[in-house]
């Protein structure tokens, strides 16, 4: 009898672990905050505008409206060409659970500037490749607000994949708590 009580307590140990794990894992990686890896609802502290409101374009807040928005604004230069790659996988793999948005750089088309203009993260640089991911999340006050985080460097597929996982991951426990 003694075995069976602690196989019985085992088995349970091990259960709860392996559900406090798949809870965690399911849960946002990424916190709010204005740190190197955060989500962003201001400027970050490498910018030079730290702490500072960011204009959303009209575009990116509409496509929030029905899920997370990654955009990518780049010229079709060598530097490019990893990061390109890796955003085609991410988007291939995701599609129809992001809104995305592949810009080129040439100023031919408007919304590659007001995306520099409100994204990017060293204020004011704009060096290309940006990747850019924009989600919900809660603010430290509670209230649920478009939150963004992006790079000028080829991150590749592993960064590109784990924010957009997370992005999805902060909008299905966000979204029903947005007011536009």
């Amino acid at each position: 009898m003694d075995l069976v009580k602690r196989t019985v307590c085992i088995s349970s140990l091990i259960a709860i672990f392996i559900m406090a794990s798949g809870i965690n894992a399911m849960g946002a990686e990424y916190s709010v905050g204005s740190g190197n890896d955060d989500w962003w609802t201001v400027y970050p502290d490498q910018s030079a505008g730290k702490g500072s409101e960011v204009n959303h374009p009209s575009w990116v807040l509409d496509a929030l409206g029905s899920k997370p928005v990654l955009i990518y604004i780049h010229k079709s230069c060598d530097y490019c060409v990893p990061q390109t790659e890796a955003i085609e996988k991410i988007n291939n793999e995701f599609d129809g659970k992001i809104t995305f948005y592949e810009i080129n750089a040439d100023g031919s088309d408007a919304r590659s500037e007001e995306a520099m203009q409100a994204y990017d993260p060293n204020g004011g640089v704009m060096y290309v490749p940006m990747t850019v991911i924009v989600t919900l999340a809660s603010n430290s006050e509670g209230a649920v607000e478009p939150v963004w985080h992006s790079t000028e460097e080829v991150t590749g597929e592993d960064w590109i994949k784990n924010y957009v996982e997370d992005a999805i991951s902060q909008y299905n426990e966000n979204s029903a708590k947005w007011n536009p």
